[in-house]
């Protein structure tokens, strides 16, 4: 059904199934989900217009990472459709999938070339084909789903302060990463060792959200002790425990000091170096990277490396600092001169790292 040139236009449910592929039964059952909320004509008609189209895309996504519609209804509830959500979503799913079909092909074609050769299949061959090839298992736990579950938005809840002094304290995750949690005038702030502190919110007893950045943490409790937290954040959840005041201050005061003194990290520049050469050849050393990180040098490496294509060969390395725990070099090209900054976890794995020109 259509409106005049300046009008919104409106598809009856028939078009609007035969066009996006599902059937009208299925629409009426996300409304009675309260999924959506077509038009209606004085006829009673249902009309699907842009912002209910948008929200089927929603949906449809959703579902391909295996939630219920129950789950989904208490997801979206009170949220209007964000298009640019659902496009990221969408395509950080259907990358995974890729990868995930690149990872098994590679698995079948290096079996099906040791079968051709008279050898036998090991039981590590068949137990890595099972894993890699098992396409059937459920999206929902992919860092596409983390993602998104990320960057929807959040409802800050009256705080329970009681529990603020028990939260506060110094975190360990696996890979070195040390996170600090401070209470003050009633508030709760959380940073990354050498990082300036940001604010927190409450969205239930144990999880708090920032409203500066995607970042959720949720606290661990156990026999109603503070036994640790897990940092959301780019579709990763990363695992820290608490530990003594003392050895988090003894972290802490060591970033601070390397920030108030400028000093670089130990092989600083051999470090930085290294990860830059990896790069220009397309190779990034992701078991040296914390997960996270490792996730985003995968999905930029081809960007980074056309950028470093035209900026040509390597020439000299200058340290400027040390600003927000990272080490910041002018990196001097053929062809371009860049900044470039990265900081590493207390185990040695880098744990940030950025590019852009040089100002």
């Amino acid at each position: 059904m259509h409106g005049g040139a300046q009008e919104e236009v409106l598809l009856t449910a028939l078009e609007c199934s035969e066009r996006i592929g599902i059937s009208v039964r299925a629409l009426r059952l996300y409304e009675q989900h309260g999924l959506i909320s077509p038009r209606r004509t004085f006829k009673q008609w249902r009309l699907y217009g842009s912002n209910e189209i948008t929200r089927l895309s929603e949906i449809m996504a959703l579902k391909s990472l295996g939630l219920t519609l129950r789950d989904i209804a208490k997801l979206l509830r009170g949220h209007n459709a964000d298009l640019t959500q659902i496009l990221a979503l969408q395509r950080d799913a259907l990358a995974d999938a890729r990868r995930r079909a690149e990872r098994g092909l590679q698995v079948i074609e290096v079996l099906q070339s040791k079968i051709r050769s008279g050898a036998t299949a090991s039981i590590d061959d068949l137990t890595n084909l099972a894993k890699e090839t098992n396409m059937a298992e459920p999206l929902k736990d992919t860092v596409a789903w983390r993602r998104y579950e990320q960057m929807r938005p959040r409802t800050e809840i009256a705080a329970n302060t009681s529990l603020y002094d028990d939260y506060a304290g110094g975190y360990e995750s696996d890979d070195g990463t040390f996170f600090v949690v401070s209470r003050r005038d009633g508030q709760l702030f959380y940073r990354v060792v050498g990082q300036p502190d940001i604010e927190i919110f409450p969205e239930s007893d144990a999880g708090f959200f920032m409203k500066a950045l995607p970042v959720q943490v949720t606290f661990q409790l156990e026999d109603g002790q503070v036994r640790g937290l897990i940092h959301h954040q780019n579709g990763f959840e990363d695992h820290a425990v608490k530990v003594g005041l003392e050895r988090m201050r003894l972290i802490d005061d060591e970033a601070q000091r390397r920030v108030r003194d400028q000093t670089p990290v130990p092989d600083s520049e051999s470090i930085l170096r290294r990860v830059i050469e990896q790069h220009m050849r397309g190779e990034p050393d992701l078991d040296a990277m914390v997960p996270a990180l490792a996730a985003a040098a995968v999905e930029q490496k081809d960007f980074i490396r056309g950028e470093l294509d035209q900026a040509g060969e390597l020439k000299t390395l200058s340290f400027k600092g040390v600003s927000y725990g990272l080490d910041v070099y002018d990196v001097q090209f053929a062809n371009a001169k860049m900044e470039w900054g990265f900081n590493l976890t207390r185990r040695g794995k880098i744990a940030a790292l950025y590019l852009r020109p040089a100002l």
